[in-house]
């Protein structure tokens, strides 16, 4: 049974757990390879802002990118479990930005840097509503997900084109980072990302959760 509170992740959760490149078309799309294992990142929980609130510019930023994902909020602690335990893990889900400085991102990269200036700044990391997994009726492996600025089609995927499935990364993370209540993976983003500017507006949605809607500042 999953802990009290995790509807309030935002709150609750210690850490959210970011995957890269976990769409093949994506990691193509920036001319990265398409990895062999999960490629993963840690994003502070500072890094949060929920639906009202407005996304900033990183001082400096000269390329910010928008990136929809599926998020997936722990319920019950993992640490070393299976891939067929996973379910009985999760609490829920809810649909995410990982928002990036792609120009920091790139200078970082070549730099054989971290990322984590690029992907951890504050209001890097809108969230919408927790929906519990027994509200979402879809296979997870099959939900369209999707993001437009100011209303015009950006990304277009479905979760089942994931390199590694939500079921493997957990059971891949939990070997590595103990996962407890509360605590989101971010699942990777499809292809269509690009940059957004103050005054843009997005909207982004997994099929079976609310959508959401983010201004940037």
């Amino acid at each position: 049974m999953a802990s009290k509170g995790v509807s309030r992740f935002v709150e609750v959760g210690k850490k959210i757990v970011a995957v890269g490149r976990n769409y093949s078309e994506h990691a193509k799309e920036l001319g990265n390879a398409v990895p062999s294992e999960p490629i993963l990142f840690l994003k502070p929980t500072t890094s949060y802002i929920t639906v009202g609130r407005k996304i900033e510019l990183p001082k400096g930023a000269t390329e910010l990118h928008h990136e929809v994902e599926l998020g997936v909020v722990i319920g019950k602690k993992c640490k070393d479990i299976s891939p067929s335990a996973v379910t009985d893990h999760i609490a829920g889900y809810t649909v995410a930005l990982d928002m990036t400085d792609r120009e920091k991102q790139t200078e970082l990269k070549d730099k054989k840097l971290p990322w984590a200036v690029s992907k951890g700044f504050d209001t890097s990391c809108p969230v919408g509503e927790f929906v519990p997994k027994s509200d979402l009726t879809k296979d997870v492996q099959d939900l369209g997900i999707w993001l437009k600025v100011n209303g015009e089609l950006k990304q277009n995927g479905n979760t089942r084109d994931m390199l590694f499935p939500v079921a493997d990364l957990i059971s891949h993370i939990s070997g590595i980072f103990t996962l407890e209540p509360g605590d989101l993976v971010l699942t990777g983003t499809p292809s269509g990302v690009g940059p957004v500017t103050s005054g843009d507006v997005i909207t982004a949605g997994v099929e079976g959760c609310p959508d959401i809607e983010f201004t940037v500042q």
